[in-house]
């Protein structure tokens, strides 16, 4: 199996019938490693065999993410890469998915003359039939938003090598509209799933060995569903699976600052099992840039926020997503940054550089005028910031014992295991008489700022 995960990529591949083979490629969010898994089951219920090697593939199928220029860049790279294909194989069907497919739909055939097959992340049922189509000598394209499609009756085929963690699709779509963002454009309305399809499948996941699940949605703690009997809330949903076995350990991303409430603290601190780790992205410390963003909440707001989950789950980790340099960023905004980076002290942060996307209202409303050497200043100014603070939280949990969900063989010495603690960080520890799959404790004994080392407690 050809494997990309080391740079936030991950393949595999699916035989089709008549002899062909599909590989499918993943960049971007977990969202699009799920659709990926949704994808494959598409393909499976026709009858398609997964397979691991690209080299027979005859169809290659791109999954691709929006959400900055380089995402799509590299996509683009990737394409020209796979021209070859064609030339040593004649007859390759070549297709891109997902949000880049969505975004730029028709567009996408003209500008990358090697791509066949388009497909938005609400079509993927279309799939085979397209498949048969482009065989037959058409481009295939169908990039249809949907307001239903949630893909709720359809069971992912799980590729994942460890068989111990598992991602659920519990919502698609976003109704934000930060100013900066294209995923409305590319994903649609926002729409949840039935709660029962959900704890079926997490029931299902942890019967056949799986022990952590993490719940996706682009906006998760926005999820609702109304039935005749009960209205079901996220703090509901969380609950009802965390009941299903205490070895289920449960997370979930992402959440919006406006959208996680005391019930929801309150939930996640009353089971044990739901991870004491939250991603609450913040973007920006400034008001008035977050008001640009249109992000529905102030700096004063955002810590507010923090101070309550720090109370009410006072073990809780807090990750976050940082932009440096949106439009008309002063020194003084970016400072302001600086200061809720402090406070907050974030355990571990994704951060990036403003990056205009079309057709958002940042590109029509707002002038992208920040140097591009001063946003890559303040991006390392904030990289360099947060190496500091997670050594900071990193050395306070030396000493401390804590239970490690065991999922993969350490990459630097094959006597070691890999895995994470309830508070999502990372912990090396010996292999001992633990197996992957399992938990094991484990007492800290140091730590870099991206680690933790420990010694299994008996």
């Amino acid at each position: 199996m050809q494997t990309l995960k080391s740079k936030g990529i991950q393949a595999f591949s699916i035989s089709v019938k008549k002899n062909k083979k599909i590989f499918i490629e993943t960049y971007g969010c977990q969202m699009n490693f799920s659709d990926s898994e949704i994808v494959a089951s598409v393909l499976s219920e026709k009858q398609f065999e997964i397979t691991t090697n690209i080299d027979e593939a005859g169809v290659i199928l791109i999954n691709t993410c929006s959400i900055r220029d380089h995402a799509e860049q590299r996509v683009r790279h990737r394409l020209t890469q796979l021209s070859h294909v064609k030339r040593k194989k004649p007859g390759t069907i070549i297709g891109v998915i997902g949000c880049m497919a969505e975004r730029l739909k028709e567009k996408l055939l003209e500008e990358e003359h090697m791509v066949d097959l388009i497909l938005g992340p609400d079509a993927y049922r279309s799939l085979p039939s397209l498949l048969e189509e482009v065989e037959a000598g058409q481009k295939g394209i169908n990039v249809l938003l949907s307001n239903e499609e949630t893909y709720a009756d359809i069971n992912p085929v799980r590729y994942s090598s460890n068989g111990v963690s598992a991602f659920i699709s519990i919502m698609r779509g976003c109704e934000n509209f930060c100013s900066y963002c294209v995923v409305p454009f590319t994903r649609g309305k926002e729409r949840s799933r039935d709660p029962e399809t959900i704890i079926n499948e997490a029931r299902n996941l942890f019967d056949n060995g799986y022990k952590e699940i993490t719940l996706l949605g682009q906006n998760v703690n926005s999820y609702k569903w109304k039935s005749v009997d009960k209205d079901f809330s996220f703090s509901d949903l969380l609950e009802k699976i965390a009941l299903i076995n205490p070895l289920l350990r449960l997370r979930f991303a992402t959440s919006h600052p406006k959208d996680i409430p005391d019930v929801l603290l309150h939930t996640i601190a009353k089971y044990p099992n739901i991870a004491r780790s939250v991603h609450l992205p913040v973007q920006s410390g400034s008001t008035r840039i977050l008001q640009m963003m249109n992000r529905k909440y102030t700096h004063e707001i955002y810590l507010e926020r923090i101070d309550a989950i720090k109370k009410i789950i006072p073990d809780c980790t807090v990750s976050t997503d940082i932009i440096t340099g949106f439009c008309s960023e002063t020194e003084d905004d970016f400072q302001e940054t600086v200061s809720l980076m402090k406070e907050a002290a974030f355990e571990f942060a994704y951060m990036f550089k403003y990056s205009e996307r079309p057709d958002t209202t940042a590109q029509k409303k707002f002038k992208d005028d920040i140097p591009e050497g001063i946003k890559t200043k303040r991006l390392q100014q904030i990289i360099d910031l947060q190496h500091v603070l997670s050594m900071e939280s990193n050395k306070k949990d030396i000493g401390r014992i804590c239970d490690v969900l065991i999922d993969n063989v350490s990459k630097r010495s094959k006597d070691f295991y890999s895995g994470r603690n309830s508070e999502n960080k990372v912990v090396i520890l010996p292999k001992g008489n633990f197996k992957i799959g399992d938990y094991a404790t484990v007492k800290i004994t140091r730590c870099t700022a991206a680690t933790l080392f420990g010694e299994i407690i008996n």
